[in-house]
């Protein structure tokens, strides 16, 4: 795992040369496929080392990471043409990129907490060094008060397990049950506020709509996911007291899941609704992780891969009309079809997979999830229902809003797509549906 870390270390000089995100990108790409290949014997723990490892969920979000970390640069073109500071900009995704990297591969539980804590960093100057308005300062605030106040807790209680059996290895954990409530607490509240949990969500939306491009399409794809990783790897310590516990959650995630959902109609900004449809997404997936059974298991893992690729695909697409219209407004956003109808393509395509279409990989997840959530308890079918409902609810209302109706006639300055944004959007769509072909690989780490 270490050559990999090396060759990411060894792309830092490449960020201060002049005109080389090219290849910088080119590097991430190479990375990509090496990482693919080089990760042999998916069963169990490959590439072990003292310090990292990789199994199946590890190996499915590292891929993510360096794919939507490849992906950003190339949706940040603008940015690197203009800005001054541009050097600094790639330099700031590839230790964002350094940063997952680590916290995905790593064995020990502290240096999982320490670098699960340092991916904050370049994320918040991201927001606030190429954030669009002043209210980006606040944003960024928002992200780092909700993160770190139940970041401490974490770091005691991993404390606490040390104390307890001298050894922070994650694989090794599995040997013993903690009964504590507030053990349990500490432990899990970390990674519910960074899914987000309905109740510490309202960090998300502000997030998103301040961050510039790269800055959500890492939040949506990545940070989310940070959480459920977290989940996945301590619940193992705490099965006893989530048997008993786990039913506050899941409640929690089904309700707040149905209400966000009814909030996204209320949005006026784009960027604002993909933002909370992520939050109802993510509901589903923290009431699978806690139902604490296989399917549900498998499920917030496909969803996460899914969703990653989806709402960062999403972003792109908002992201593509705020160049071209300067608003995100819903309001002035009106009529897109008649200007460019192969990006109204885009968005069908993409919102389709959002509502968990037909062949996409939330659709995978979202069976998972709904079979594990049925076995636990059949009056979750209500909520299910609403959420699954008006999930396509708001993709269609997102979509009709924004390709039909009458075009605002005060913008006159529209050119249409160009390649690089339909390689970008093909990047985010492709392995979302052709994935499904082969999901029973991300069916066997147990």
């Amino acid at each position: 795992m270490l050559k990999f870390f090396m060759m990411m270390m060894f792309m830092i000089p490449l960020c201060f040369m002049k005109n080389m995100f090219w290849m910088v990108q080119m590097i991430m790409m190479l990375m990509f496929f090496m990482f693919m290949n080089l990760t042999l014997n998916i069963m169990s723990f490959s590439n072990l080392t003292y310090m990292f490892g990789c199994d199946m969920i590890s190996y499915g979000l590292i891929l993510l990471s360096i794919w939507i970390s490849f992906l950003m640069i190339m949706a940040s073109e603008n940015l690197l043409k203009t800005s001054f500071y541009s050097n600094f900009f790639l330099f700031n995704v590839l230790l964002l990129l350094i940063m997952l990297y680590l916290t995905f591969s790593t064995l020990n539980l502290f240096m999982f907490y320490l670098f699960f804590e340092s991916s904050l960093i370049p994320t918040l100057l991201l927001i606030i060094g190429w954030g669009y308005q002043p209210e980006r300062i606040q944003a960024g605030g928002y992200l780092l008060f909700y993160t770190l106040f139940v970041s401490l807790p974490l770091l005691l209680g991993i404390f606490y397990i040390y104390n307890k059996l001298n050894y922070l290895t994650i694989y090794f954990l599995k040997f013993y049950d903690f009964n504590l409530f507030i053990f349990y607490m500490s432990m899990i509240m970390a990674f519910l506020v960074k899914m987000p949990m309905y109740f510490v969500h309202l960090w998300l939306p502000k997030a998103h709509v301040e961050a510039p491009i790269s800055g959500s399409m890492i939040l949506a794809a990545i940070m989310l996911k940070l959480g459920g990783y977290g989940l996945l790897r301590v619940l193992i310590i705490l099965q006893n007291i989530n048997m008993k516990m786990g039913f506050i959650w899941i409640i929690i995630s089904l309700i707040g899941g149905f209400y966000i959902s009814l909030k996204c109609f209320c949005q006026v900004d784009m960027k604002s609704l993909i933002a909370y449809s992520s939050v109802a997404h993510m509901s589903m997936v923290i009431g699978g992780i806690m139902t604490m059974n296989y399917w549900g298991f498998m499920g917030s893992f496909i969803l996460m891969i899914g969703h990653g690729l989806c709402s960062s695909g999403m972003f792109c697409l908002s992201n593509i009309m705020y160049e071209r219209m300067n608003s995100r407004s819903l309001f002035l956003n009106k009529g897109l079809m008649n200007f460019m109808p192969s990006m109204s393509l885009w968005w069908f395509l993409f919102l389709s997979s959002n509502m968990a279409a037909p062949p996409s990989l939330n659709l995978m997840g979202e069976i998972s999830l709904i079979n594990s959530l049925l076995s636990w308890s059949w009056l979750s079918m209500l909520m299910l229902m609403l959420i699954s409902f008006f999930s396509a609810g708001y993709s269609l209302y997102l979509y009709s809003i924004t390709q039909h109706g009458k075009f605002n006639l005060g913008v006159y300055s529209f050119y249409s797509g160009v390649s690089r944004e339909y390689l970008m959007l093909i990047l985010h769509w492709l392995p979302l549906n052709i994935m499904i072909l082969k999901v029973d690989y991300s069916m066997i780490w147990f």
